[in-house]
């Protein structure tokens, strides 16, 4: 357990039975769409047993779950090429090593999440710099993060490597959530174009945007990074999104 002002930090090795709290905070932190990765299905759900140290939540007085923050081990040479392609690649990379027995040196964040209620408090900069506290006791000296900017969605079409380099005045990114990681002594290495693939039908992608959707092409949708492309004829929908990798120095 680590304390932080008024909030205790404590993660799943610690406290297991915060695992429904922290589930809790990512239904209600995500758009609906975000909850239907194919391959946070597949793997999502393992990193509780198989990495409990790496997954940690922020809770009140009253054990009330303020934040939570996830994050994987894995195998990385320190190489832009050798980055996974992005925030999929990452899980199942993490998950499929640890299963072949591989020894990590690296950290990718995978989320970090705050409760509504308490956004614009500063939390989000306490649980980077937890994260990266609990990578600095496991030894490791590397971590990174497919970073999810905040306000991209409401630049849906402006190419991402584009939108991460746009700065402030004072020379720090425009965006408020790469702005946190800059703060935190994080540098951009690339983006990451195929970082989450979302699929699904018109009938679901209808029921994920709460649009109606009655012709093929591209849409931009409530909390898109980029446009949601569709065939009708194929009955299909897929979002691709980019994302930014970033490097933290331990």
């Amino acid at each position: 357990m680590m304390l932080h002002e008024e909030y205790k930090v404590f993660t799943l090795q610690e406290r297991p039975d915060l695992v429904t709290k922290m589930n809790r905070l990512h239904s209600a932190g995500w758009a609906k769409f975000m909850l239907f990765d194919e391959v946070a299905e597949q793997y999502f759900g393992k990193l509780a047993v198989l990495f409990p140290e790496y997954q940690f939540l922020l809770v009140d007085d009253e054990d009330q779950a303020i934040a939570c923050g996830n994050s994987v081990p894995f195998q990385w040479n320190g190489t832009i090429e050798d980055l996974p392609g992005g925030w999929d690649d990452v899980l199942g990379r993490s998950v499929n090593e640890y299963n072949n027995g591989l020894e990590p040196n690296a950290v990718s964040a995978i989320a970090i999440v705050v409760d509504p209620a308490f956004r614009g408090k500063k939390i989000s900069d306490v649980m980077v710099h937890t994260m990266k506290e609990l990578v600095r006791k496991k030894k490791i000296t590397q971590m990174v993060a497919p970073v999810r900017p905040s306000l991209k969605h409401k630049y849906p079409l402006i190419p991402m490597e584009s939108y991460a380099n746009w700065k402030r005045e004072d020379g720090s990114p425009f965006d408020p959530w790469l702005r946190i990681h800059w703060k935190s002594k994080a540098d951009i290495l690339k983006v990451a174009e195929e970082s989450m693939i979302i699929k699904g039908t018109v009938e679901q992608w209808e029921s994920w945007t709460g649009l109606k959707l009655p012709d093929s092409g591209s849409y931009t949708i409530p909390d898109g990074l980029i446009p949601l492309v569709l065939d009708i004829e194929k009955n299909s929908g897929i979002y691709i999104e980019p994302n930014v990798w970033m490097k933290h120095y331990l």
